[in-house]
């Protein structure tokens, strides 16, 4: 790497208009196109073709706006607006692998701050950044719905589950020596941009990857059964109330 790699998200403001350059070519026009094709109204296929913008461009481009524009019939100024909302579409270039660390709620009360100074420590760059050499991004995330595993972290929007500051460290350094990293859950990471064409509704024939639930997710419909317990039928009577209830 030349070194010159120079990324962040800033908090608020638009897409990078400075940074003109752009790998969509005719494959990539006709991919946009075929998103398009999918949807009863082609306005729909904004989102999954915003994600096809990034795993090409690696950020949300100028260019991917204006033909994403074109295809759909709005205006720039509508996709933008759609662009810029959503915390998932980067306006500057993410890392190869993007790393999130969720500190809401259980996960704070977990240790995900701790997560994400650590991650900000080992890594040398803030929340927001992107490596110096365009490996790892780093994003704190909002709540990933996984309480049950908390504290949380994920790469390339796969999970990892129950992690300590020990395992993080372990997990990041893979993740910048190239070494392979599999999910506990999931399929092995590929990268970033990887992710986001599978996002876009281009499947890469690893959902089976890895087991579907976690252990934690699964333990009342483990302990149902060693009990026993059922659900009621839905054509069974309701329960009469108990002594002292009142229906």
């Amino acid at each position: 790497m030349s070194g010159h790699f120079a990324s962040h998200f800033p908090d608020s403001g638009s897409v990078d208009y400075t940074d003109q350059s752009t790998d969509i070519d005719e494959l990539g026009l006709e991919e946009l196109r075929s998103l398009a094709e999918r949807y009863p109204q082609p306005r729909s296929a904004l989102l999954p073709m915003l994600h096809l913008v990034q795993s090409i461009d690696g950020r949300i481009s100028p260019r991917g706006i204006e033909v994403c524009a074109e295809i759909l019939g709005i205006t720039t100024a509508q996709v933008s607006g759609v662009a810029t909302f959503y915390t998932m579409y980067k306006r500057r270039p993410a890392g190869k692998q993007h790393v999130g660390i969720c500190t809401t709620a259980l996960c704070a009360v977990m240790g995900g701050d701790i997560l994400l100074e650590r991650a900000k420590e080992f890594l040398g760059i803030d929340e927001n950044q992107t490596t110096p050499d365009g490996q790892i991004s780093l994003e704190r995330l909002e709540c990933n719905a996984a309480c049950d595993f908390a504290p949380v972290t994920m790469v390339n929007w796969e999970f990892f589950d129950n992690m300590t500051p020990q395992k993080l460290e372990h997990l990041l350094g893979d993740l910048r020596e190239d070494r392979e990293v599999v999910s506990p859950r999931g399929a092995t990471i590929t990268s970033w941009r990887e992710a986001e064409r599978v996002l876009a509704g281009f499947p890469d024939g690893r959902a089976d990857e890895g087991p579907s639930a976690g252990h934690a997710s699964l333990l009342g419909r483990e302990i149902a059964a060693e009990n026993d317990w059922t659900a009621p039928s839905p054509d069974a009577p309701p329960a009469a109330p108990k002594q002292g209830e009142t229906k």
